[in-house]
């Protein structure tokens, strides 16, 4: 895969809403309402630096919302724009890779309590759950893992 990940511009927003709402569809009839990245401000995370995108071929293959927290880097958001291609990997590894260089000596990450399949891979790349808590209406599971 020939790609580059580099900060989201603020020309980008709409398309990175786009890719999310395309990512995250197939969850609303499982959760009964859109995830919570599908109502996301995404010029206002581009503005705070906290957007990047995985770039291949002139297109939008995938994007991250990081976030910089006393308790770690908090990885809010990753979507892939065309599923099983090895975006997700490449995005995750770039994230825990971007926790070091900030200095964080873990990265943390949430998804909602239906998203089985999402719970049972970041299981599988080494993170841990750290509880279970109901935010913003969303039942949240929390998971770290230290760097």
């Amino acid at each position: 895969m020939d790609h580059a990940i580099r900060p989201a511009r603020p020309h980008e927003a709409p398309a990175l809403a786009a890719l999310v709402r395309a990512a995250y569809a197939h969850y609303v009839p499982r959760l009964g309402r859109e995830p919570g990245p599908m109502g996301d401000d995404y010029a206002a995370r581009i503005a705070a630096g906290q957007a990047w995108v995985l770039e291949e071929a002139g297109g939008l293959a995938g994007l991250l919302v990081l976030e910089d927290t006393p308790e770690g880097l908090l990885l809010d958001n990753i979507a892939a724009a065309i599923p099983g291609r090895g975006v997700g990997r490449v995005l995750m590894d770039f994230a825990e890779t971007e926790a070091r260089r900030r200095g964080h000596a873990r990265i943390r990450l949430y998804t909602h309590a239906r998203m089985v399949e999402n719970i049972a891979l970041y299981t599988h790349l080494g993170y841990a759950e750290t509880h279970r808590a109901v935010q913003g209406g969303f039942d949240r599971v929390f998971m770290a893992k230290a760097l």
